[in-house]
Formats: structure tokens, C-alpha cells, sequence
């Protein structure tokens, strides 16, 4: 018995995994806040303290995710948030693939393409 994958069947496939993404990134955010705020983390008088430089951001982040702080948390439920359609239009492909339907293949190639381009773009200044 061959069982076939539906348009229906990928739409709540792809329907719960954006569900999933949003509500880890959620779960993760808030842990990160409540961490935070037992950290006793106040705001500094001098915003420009708070200035990362584009070299150092992805290196901050871990060092700061691999200390347990709060702010690497919440930024790795930022990073979850923002995955989130990355992922979904992978796994929308995949259905895509599947049901050989190259059309919207080609079209999820596309868009990741773009997606991609765009992500890079934000650290060439």
C-alpha cells in the first residue's frame, strides 16, 4: 500500500513547523529574559556600550551563549525567529520535491538564493 503526500498534508506539515518555530523561539526568548533579569542586568547610561562591531557579533554571541548568559538566550531565540521560514522553505521543497512538482522547486530555489544573498549582504558594510 503506497501512501501519497497531499497538498493538504504538506500545508500541515509546513503550518506545524512554523508553529514550532515560533513557540521555541518564544519558550527560548522568555527563558533568556527571566535569566537575564536574574543576572541583574540593567541598562548602561551609554548606549554606544552596547555597539557591536561586525566582526566580533557572531563571536559575542557564542561566547556569551556558551557562558549560559541571558542575552545569548534571547538572542538565540531571535536566531530561531528568524530561521524559522528559512527552514519552512526548505522543508516545503522537500514536499514540493516529493509531489514532483519542480515548478515551486525551482521557485523555493529561488527564494532561498535570495534569502542567502540577502543574509550576506548584512555583513559586507
Amino acid at each position: 500500500m503506497k501512501s501519497h503526500f497531499t497538498d493538504i498534508d504538506l500545508n500541515r506539515s509546513v503550518g506545524n513547523l512554523l508553529r514550532l518555530g515560533v513557540i521555541l523561539s518564544v519558550i527560548t526568548s522568555l527563558f533568556g529574559f527571566i535569566k537575564l533579569f536574574t543576572e541583574g542586568f540593567k541598562m548602561p547610561d551609554n548606549y554606544t556600550s552596547l555597539e557591536v562591531t561586525g566582526e566580533n557579533i557572531w563571536g559575542n554571541f557564542w561566547i556569551s551563549l556558551l557562558n549560559f548568559e541571558g542575552v545569548g538566550i534571547i538572542q538565540l531565540g531571535i536566531l530561531l525567529l528568524i530561521f524559522t521560514p528559512l527552514v519552512r522553505i526548505i522543508f516545503a521543497m522537500i514536499g514540493y520535491i516529493k509531489e514532483k512538482d519542480y515548478t515551486y522547486v525551482i521557485i523555493s530555489l529561488i527564494v532561498l538564493g535570495i534569502m542567502l544573498v540577502s543574509f550576506l549582504m548584512g555583513f559586507t558594510h
